[in-house]
């Protein structure tokens, strides 16, 4: 080989090393993009809500969720190969997400909403694919199994309910809408899975399509309708409003986000690029309205501004706290915040301050879950979000005294035809009303093997008839 023939080798040699590396870096670079999309998708869907308990790792699992079936344990969905989801290809990553199949055959069941993640396209599970197995650290630790009462123990039992149940599909784009709709119906009806709190369920606990969003119970928080109904839901909030409130977790004189809600907002959809909160409040306003006949004003539009202490001045404490009045369990443990005539103060744009009694629509719901809790828990958000200052009183009020300071706050500044009583507040303490669901199952399947065992005994009657 001449001289020029080396040179000429060296210099295709550095070409080919100089395209192979810019392929290279491309390619890193779509990796890189496809992870951080996954991640934005990853928040949408507020998977580390669910999947990632006190205290504890990311995504780690082991969060105890309390279901009307028994406490369902979250898993561990990091990229462990021991304990997570690291040996899974993407077709099981998407089994598992939109048809609720674990890669070892087993069924889950649908506290992890694969009943709304159905709808997810095939490019964002792939992109939700890439973010797990490359952008989350992996956690060599397995939660406690979950461990259902008998018959819901059983697994399998769920490949039943998802035949009746399950609409298998990504989402299909309706034509009629535009851009916007159709992105806000993608996030409202999939990834966000806003209906699986605030659409109510039937008795085997699957949604019930002809109430969407008309709002349901949800353990001991009340999920309210947000249909665009402008008396029940959110038909009489601007669109500004919802994204804002959907941002923030607050509006001032409408509400503010407390709970799951809170916990909704903090870990996803303060997340999300203004673009998407708009697009889901466009898709909010147009969803069939549904009114609950015993509403005949929108919850936030109750009460104003009154208030005065005269009537308990001077006025001694009874020795029976049980025995304290409204006026005074509020003068105790609520005016140094909300003030003498319930008007808060310090709301503003970026942060909920401490906010008024009236126009809010925490006293304006006819469920009145919402209430007790927030006075039993208080309301608790992440660091980052803004400090709502809303301590809990379960640990210094009894069940009377919620209640008696319930009822006035009702009257006073709210909903008057609401009330709050002392059983529930017991039960809400509690966590919750028990469900007759395993009953129901259970005597479900005694009958019918009595049937099945009365069909065999005619059918060996018949038999010995023939016979004789």
């Amino acid at each position: 080989m001449t001289h020029l023939q080396t040179i000429k080798s060296v210099r295709r040699l550095g070409v080919a090393l100089i395209v192979s590396a810019g392929f290279s870096l491309a390619a890193q670079a779509a990796d890189d993009d496809l992870v951080k999309q996954g991640e934005y998708l990853a928040k949408a869907g507020d998977c580390v809500a669910c999947h990632t308990a006190p205290q504890g790792k990311p995504f780690a699992g082991g969060l105890s969720l309390s279901t009307p079936l028994g406490n369902i344990v979250s898993t561990n969905i990091t990229p462990s190969k021991t304990h997570g989801i690291g040996n899974y290809t993407l077709e099981q990553f998407s089994a598992a997400l939109r048809r609720g199949i674990r890669a070892d055959g087993q069924h889950l069941y649908p506290a992890m909403p694969y009943t709304s993640y159905t709808q997810v396209t095939d490019d964002d599970v792939k992109a939700l694919y890439a973010y797990f197995m490359q952008g989350v650290t992996p956690v060599d630790e397995s939660p406690p199994a979950t461990a259902l009462p008998f018959p819901f123990n059983v697994r399998l039992s769920m490949a039943a309910w998802n035949l009746l149940f399950l609409d298998h599909g990504p989402f299909v784009p309706d034509s009629s809408k535009g851009v916007e709709w159709n992105r806000g119906a993608y996030l409202v009806r999939g990834l966000a899975h806003c209906s699986t709190c605030h659409t109510p369920r039937n008795l085997l606990m699957a949604e019930n399509s002809s109430m969407g969003l008309a709002g349901s119970v949800v353990g001991t928080w009340y999920a309210p309708n947000v249909s665009s109904d402008p008396v029940s839901g959110v038909g009489s909030w601007s669109g500004a409003e919802i994204a804002d409130y959907l941002r923030t977790g607050h509006v001032i004189n409408r509400a503010q986000a407390a709970g799951p809600m809170a916990e909704a907002v903090d870990n996803s959809l303060s997340h999300l690029n203004p673009g998407d909160l708009s697009a889901m409040a466009a898709y909010l306003k147009s969803t069939p309205p549904i009114r609950d006949a015993g509403d005949v004003q929108a919850a936030h539009t109750w009460g104003s501004p009154k208030g005065s202490f005269d009537e308990i001045r001077g006025v001694p404490l009874p020795a029976d706290a049980n025995q304290m009045s409204g006026p005074q369990l509020y003068d105790a443990y609520c005016a140094s915040c909300h003030q003498a005539r319930g008007e808060g103060a310090g709301q503003g744009i970026d942060g909920p301050g401490l906010p008024s009694l009236f126009h809010n629509t925490a006293l304006g719901h006819a469920n009145t879950n919402n209430l007790v809790m927030v006075m039993l828990e208080g309301v608790h958000r992440q660091a980052s979000a803004p400090d709502v200052l809303m301590p809990a009183f379960g640990h210094l009020l009894s069940d009377q005294q919620i209640t008696t300071l319930g009822n006035y706050l009702l009257t006073q500044w709210g909903n008057p035809q609401a009330h709050v009583t002392a059983e529930q507040v017991k039960t809400l303490r509690a966590g919750g009303e028990a469900s007759p669901l395993v009953l129901i199952a259970r005597v479900g399947l005694v009958v019918a093997g009595v049937i099945v065992l009365l069909l065999l005994f005619l059918l060996m009657r018949k038999r010995r008839t023939r016979v004789v």
